[in-house]
Formats: structure tokens, sequence, C-alpha cells
């Protein structure tokens, strides 16, 4: 599966969220102003449709993208090149990150604690 750039993810999550949309319904829900151009979200669009991550459905000319993949299979192939790349497969490395840079609370540290003692 190809990498997403950031910009392509932020349309992918709108998608997601939409489950389907037309090119005028993905920039309504983009928060930045000035909005961008028709035309340059609906090529992002056609990438994405290329790389494999969006499908659609034609009305004559008019396009309703929706999504390929799901949120959860992106997020699995995602977060294994990140656990992989920058925690070596160690869950003990990607905790101790997490303790340490991410501050977690006493509640969060008892909440994983539980799920592992209930996945052990």
């Amino acid at each position: 599966m190809e990498e997403l750039t950031k910009t392509e993810e932020r349309i992918m999550q709108i998608l997601w969220k939409l489950k389907k949309a037309f090119v005028k319904d993905i920039i309504n829900e983009l928060d930045e102003e000035p909005r961008p151009p028709y035309n340059t979200i609906s090529s992002i669009v056609r990438l994405l449709e290329k790389k494999g991550y969006v499908k659609y459905k034609s009305y004559g000319k008019t396009y309703e993208y929706f999504p390929a993949i799901s949120k959860e299979a992106y997020t699995k192939t995602t977060f294994s090149k990140l656990f992989s790349g920058y925690f070596d497969n160690s869950p003990a490395s990607l905790l101790s990150f997490m303790v340490r840079e991410e501050k977690l609370s006493e509640k969060d540290i008892e909440e994983l604690k539980a799920l592992i003692k209930k996945n052990a």
C-alpha cells in the first residue's frame, strides 16, 4: 500500500467521516480559510483513486467518491510501519515512549494494565 501525503490523509479522514462525498462536500469539511480551489481537491481525490484508496460512482460528469479501504485497515498498516520503524517492534519501547513523552495519567496507566491482563 502506497503511503499518503499529509494532504491526502486529511482528505481520506473526511471521506471516512462522510462515507461518500462529492468534491464540494469535501471542500465544505475543510476547516481552513481560504478554502482550497475545487480543482486542487479534485486532483487530490483522483490521485487517491489511482493509489487505490478511493472509488467513485459517476453521475454523468459528476463523481461521488467513497473510501476503497477502511480507516481501520489504513490505521493498522500505518501503525505497523511506525511500530517497526521507530520502536523496533518492541511493545516495551512503545509504552516507554508513551509514558515519557505523552505524560500518561495514572488512569491511563491503570487502563493499559487492565487491557494487558485481559489480553494476556
